[in-house]
C-alpha cells in the first residue's frame, strides 16, 4: 500500500506559526466576503475545496464561521460529507479534477474558494477552474497564496519560489520529495498570472496582508 502523503505537514515544527498566521489572514478574507457579498439567509452559497481535515485550527474556517450554513454546499475532490454532518451544512458534493463542477449555470450567489487555485494544474488548468467558478455563481471570492510573499508555506522553504519554477521545482524535488515538485500539486500565481487569462468576464484582484506583506490574493 503507498505510503500516505501528510499534505498538511502535521509533524512539521513550524506547523504551529503557519496555523497562527493562517487563522488571522482566514478570518480577515471570511470578513471581506461577508462586506462583498452581504449574503442573506436564502441565498445558495457554494465552499469549493472544502477538507475533511479536522485536526488543524484553521481548516474550513469558512464553514465554522458562516452564519446560514443550511445554504452552504461544500465541494471537494475528497470527501468532506464528515464536516457537513459535524456543522450541519446543506450537501457534499464531489467534483473530479480538472473536470466541470457538477452544478448549473449561476446556481448559487456565490462560490468562496480558499487556497485551491495553486493546487489545480498548470496556467490552463487554472483558467479552467476560475472560469468554472464564474460560471456556476454570480459572483466568486477565490483566495490563493501571493507568489512574492517570503515564504511558501507549504514546503516552508523562504524566497526560493522566487525563483523561476522549473527550478523551484527541481530543488524542491530533491529537498521535499516529488509531491510538491509537481506542477499538478503546487503552481503558486502572482497578478500577472491572474490578468494574462482569458476569464469568461472581468475579475477583481485584492490582496490580504500578512506581517505587513502581502500574502494572499483575492480575486473577485
Amino acid at each position: 500500500m503507498a505510503k500516505a502523503i501528510d499534505y498538511f505537514a502535521y509533524d512539521n515544527k513550524l506547523l504551529s506559526i503557519k496555523t497562527f498566521f493562517s487563522i488571522r489572514a482566514r478570518k480577515k478574507m471570511f470578513k471581506k466576503f461577508m462586506q462583498m457579498v452581504k449574503p442573506s439567509a436564502t441565498d445558495e452559497i457554494l465552499d469549493l475545496g472544502a477538507t475533511p481535515d479536522v485536526k488543524l485550527a484553521d481548516s474550513n474556517i469558512f464553514d465554522k464561521m458562516y452564519p446560514y450554513k443550511d445554504k452552504l454546499t461544500v465541494c471537494s475532490i475528497e470527501d468532506c460529507s464528515n464536516i457537513v454532518d459535524n456543522l450541519g451544512l446543506k450537501e457534499f458534493c464531489f467534483n473530479e479534477p480538472k473536470k466541470p463542477l457538477p452544478f448549473k449555470d449561476k446556481q448559487f450567489k456565490a462560490v468562496f474558494c480558499s487556497a485551491v487555485l495553486e493546487h489545480v494544474g498548470t496556467r490552463a488548468d487554472q483558467e479552467f477552474f476560475l472560469n468554472e467558478c464564474l460560471r456556476v455563481a454570480d459572483k466568486v471570492f477565490v483566495t490563493t497564496p501571493y507568489r512574492y510573499f517570503p515564504i511558501e508555506m507549504h514546503t516552508f522553504i523562504p524566497f526560493l519560489h522566487w525563483l523561476p519554477w522549473p527550478f523551484f521545482q527541481k530543488i524542491v524535488l530533491k529537498t521535499k520529495g516529488e509531491f510538491w515538485a509537481s506542477i499538478d500539486n503546487l503552481n503558486l500565481c502572482c497578478k500577472r498570472d491572474i490578468k494574462e487569462m482569458n476569464l469568461k468576464r472581468n475579475v477583481n484582484i485584492e490582496f490580504v496582508h500578512t506581517a505587513f506583506m502581502r500574502s494572499n490574493m483575492i480575486i473577485c
